[in-house]
C-alpha cells in the first residue's frame, strides 16, 4: 500500500470518551491518542494509547494526568535508540519527573499524581506500560482479559495472601487507596506487560477506576463484544453514569480490523522486542580453520613444508572470513531471544451469552425506568417504549447482539435525558 494514501480506519476502529461523572466539579481524568505517521513509522513506534487518572486538590489532579498524556507520547518518539518497551518505561519514569518537578514548585500542586496505562499496538504485539489502577483489557475469543495489574491495596494484599475474597466482599479494605502513582515521588516502579498477540477482531479497552469501579468485568467484554467501538465507549460511560457516576470515567477503545496489524500465537513471543546482535561467523568456519591448521603442521613436520602450503593458505582465508563474518562485514542480523514481560493476563473469563446480558440489560432498564417515574422525571417514553420493544423483538428472534444494541441505546437515551433534568445529580441504584 503506497504510503501516501494509508488510512488507519482501514486497519482498526477507535474511540475515545471522557466524561466528569455525577458527583465531581471537574475532570481530573485525561487520554491520548497517537498514531504512527507512515507504515514504517508504525513498524518502528507502534501505535499508542494513554489513559490518565489525576488525584489532588483544585486543578492538581487535571494537571498531573495533563502532563502525563503530553509528556509520554512526546518522550516515547524522542528515544529512537531504545526498544519499544524500554523506551515506553523510560517515556514513563521521566512524565513521572516532570510532574513531581512540577508538584515541588508550587504550594497549590504538592504530592499532585496521576495513575497511568499505555497501550502500544506494535508489529510484534500489543506491550503495556502501567501505574496505578487504570486499566487495559482484551476482549478476544469471548473472552475478556485484564492484562494489567492493579497497584492497589486490595491487589497487593491479595497477591501476598493477606486478603480472601470474602474479606475483600465485605469491604475490610478500601478499594480505592493505589499503591504506586506518577508524581508524588522522584523516582517510580513502572510495570511493562507483554507482548500480547493480536487478532484480526480483538478489542482492546483502555481506562479509569471510574468506569470499573461501578460495571463488571463480564458487563465490559459483552459490550466489547457486541457493539462497535464509538456506541460500545457512550453505553459504558452512560451505563456508568446511570449506576451513580460517583467518579470521572474515561474509556478508549481499539479494535483490530486488518490482518496487517495482527500477529500469531506462536510468532508474537518469538518476534522479540530485542535489539539484533550479529549471528557471528557460522561454527563450520573456525571448524574448517581448524581442520586446516592441523594439516598444515602435520604435513610440515612429518612429510613437506612444500604440501604444508595449501592447508595454510586455505587456514589464513577461514581466518578472513571469520573476521568478516564476526564483525559485520557480510553478518546478518538476528532478534535475541527474551522473556515475556509481566505476568498477565491477571483475569481470563468468558463472556457471557448474548441472552444473558441481554436480559441484564433489560432489568437495568426496567430498575431506571421506574426509578425515573419515582423522581418523576421528565422523560420521553413514548421513544424509550419503542428501542426497548425492538429489543425485545430481537430476542425473541434470538437475535442477541441485535438486542444488547438496542438496549445499549435505550441506555444512552436515558442518561442524555438525565443531562436535561434540574437536578444533575440524580442517578438510581442499579
Amino acid at each position: 500500500m503506497s504510503e501516501s494514501l494509508l488510512n488507519w480506519d482501514d486497519f482498526l476502529q477507535i474511540a475515545s470518551l471522557s466524561d466528569v461523572g455525577m458527583r465531581r466539579s471537574n475532570n481530573q481524568d485525561n487520554l491520548c491518542v497517537s498514531m504512527a505517521s507512515s507504515l514504517e513509522h508504525w513498524n518502528r513506534k507502534g501505535h499508542l494509547f494513554v489513559v490518565a487518572d489525576g488525584m489532588g486538590a483544585h486543578a492538581a489532579g487535571e494537571l498531573a494526568s495533563k502532563l502525563a498524556i503530553d509528556h509520554i507520547p512526546h518522550l516515547y518518539a524522542k528515544y529512537n535508540d531504545d526498544l519499544p518497551p524500554e523506551a515506553m518505561r523510560q517515556a514513563v519514569k521521566d512524565a513521572n519527573a516532570e510532574i513531581h518537578r512540577r508538584g515541588q514548585a508550587n504550594e497549590e500542586f504538592h504530592n499532585m499524581g496521576t495513575t497511568c496505562c499505555v497501550l502500544n499496538i506494535l508489529p510484534q504485539g500489543a506491550v503495556i506500560a502501567h501505574i496505578g489502577d487504570s486499566r487495559v483489557y482484551r476482549y478476544s475469543q469471548n473472552k475478556i482479559e485484564q492484562l494489567t495489574f492493579d497497584h492497589s491495596l486490595v491487589w497487593e494484599m491479595k497477591a501476598a495472601g493477606q486478603l480472601t475474597d470474602e474479606e475483600e466482599k465485605q469491604g475490610k479494605v478500601p478499594k480505592n487507596v493505589i499503591t504506586r502513582s506518577l508524581g508524588p515521588y522522584a523516582e517510580c516502579k513502572v510495570d511493562l506487560e507483554g507482548p500480547f498477540p493480536v487478532q484480526v477482531g480483538d478489542t482492546f479497552l483502555l481506562c479509569s477506576d471510574g468506569l470499573t469501579a461501578v460495571i463488571g468485568d463480564l458487563e465490559i467484554g459483552s459490550i466489547l463484544a457486541n457493539m462497535p467501538p464509538k456506541e460500545a465507549a457512550k453505553v459504558m460511560v452512560d451505563l456508568a453514569n446511570l449506576r451513580g457516576g460517583p467518579d470521572n470515567i474515561t474509556v478508549v477503545i481499539v479494535k483490530i480490523t486488518h490482518p496487517q496489524l495482527a500477529t500469531t500465537q506462536a510468532g508474537a513471543a518469538a518476534v522479540s522486542l530485542s535489539k539484533s546482535q550479529s549471528t557471528g561467523a557460522p561454527p563450520w568456519i573456525w571448524i574448517a580453520l581448524a581442520v586446516s591448521v592441523l594439516l598444515a603442521i602435520l604435513l610440515f613436520a612429518l612429510v613437506s613444508k612444500w604440501l604444508a602450503i595449501a592447508p595454510a593458505i586455505a587456514a589464513l582465508v577461514f581466518v578472513i572470513l571469520g573476521i568478516i563474518q564476526s564483525f559485520g562485514g557480510g553478518g546478518t542480523a538476528a532478534p535475541m531471544s527474551t522473556k515475556p514481560l509481566g505476568r498477565g493476563p491477571y483475569m481470563r473469563m468468558a463472556c457471557s451469552s448474548g441472552e444473558q446480558f441481554s436480559g441484564q440489560m433489560a432489568k437495568v432498564i426496567g430498575k431506571v425506568k421506574k426509578g425515573a417515574k419515582d423522581e418523576e422525571w421528565a422523560i420521553d417514553w413514548s421513544v424509550l417504549d419503542k428501542l426497548v420493544k425492538a429489543a425485545e423483538a430481537a430476542t425473541a428472534k434470538k437475535d442477541h447482539s441485535g438486542s444488547i444494541r438496542l438496549y445499549g441505546r435505550a441506555v444512552s437515551f436515558l442518561m442524555d435525558q438525565l443531562r436535561n433534568q434540574s437536578d444533575s445529580d440524580s442517578s438510581i441504584d442499579l
